[in-house]
């Protein structure tokens, strides 16, 4: 069971407990041992299915940390989700002016960032751990969300927005895409065992870490939907029929 496991590309990060289930379940048992072997089985496959597994890892984030990551990303999902619902054409594509962003250029620009924004995290894990980095950060989990959903650390590049550059072309893909891809960064942060808080990374807003990063992802999306609420709130904003 625990080879078939191992040979799991999904479940590479169970390899350097090979050795110790090793002896667990394939080492010289004696009778008493040989009794207990299935239970150890069991216990080990629920851990992996329940994503339990990574409570073994001393440097893994701690449970309340995952918690409160998860539904920050749940919760800044549902929230920009509904603001946009049963939106129509005519509203997705209002300007009060030629140099405003509309709600499905907000929308485009949003599934764009989420994709960067994980990427760099992605980019920053495969590097080896640099803890000695941690002296160099200066904000706090509540105060880098605090300001990124104030706006006044934003990773939107609304100032440089040209859609014809993004990969995306209307607020149907956008959507589509966001939801996607945020789906698979929730699972991620319910699963994770990789050590997010020693992976420390240079940003516009000063050295965070890649828990830190994660939050600021949830964070940017607040603040896109916060920009969406003050484009339909404008006097101008088409009436829904």
């Amino acid at each position: 069971m625990v080879k078939l496991l191992l040979q799991n590309p999904n479940l590479l990060y169970l390899k350097p407990l090979t050795a110790f289930f090793g002896f667990l379940f394939f080492g010289k048992l004696n009778n008493q041992t040989m009794i207990k072997r299935t239970k150890g089985r069991v216990l080990i496959t629920l851990l992996v299915v329940t994503g339990l597994a990574g409570t073994m890892n001393d440097n893994a984030i701690t449970q309340k940390e995952r918690k409160f990551a998860v539904t920050e990303l749940k919760e800044s999902r549902t929230t920009l989700l509904k603001e946009i619902e049963k939106l129509s054409g005519k509203e997705l594509n209002y300007r009060s002016s030629e140099s405003q962003l509309s709600v499905k250029n907000y929308l485009i620009q949003m599934a764009v960032t989420e994709k960067k924004l994980w990427a760099t995290v992605a980019q920053a894990m495969e590097q080896p751990a640099n803890p000695e980095k941690r002296k160099e950060i200066k904000l706090t989990d509540e105060t880098l969300m605090k300001l990124a959903e104030e706006g006044a650390i934003s990773t939107l590049n609304l100032n440089t927005f040209k859609q014809a550059n993004t990969p995306i072309n209307s607020a149907e893909e956008a959507v589509t895409s966001f939801k996607e891809v945020r789906n698979d960064h929730i699972k991620y942060m319910k699963t994770s065992t990789e050590d997010l808080r020693n992976h420390v990374v240079l940003t516009p807003a000063g050295w965070l870490d890649c828990y830190q990063f994660i939050l600021l992802i949830s964070a940017s999306t607040d603040h896109c939907t916060k920009m969406i609420q003050g484009l339909k709130d404008e006097k101008d904003f088409p009436a829904k029929k």
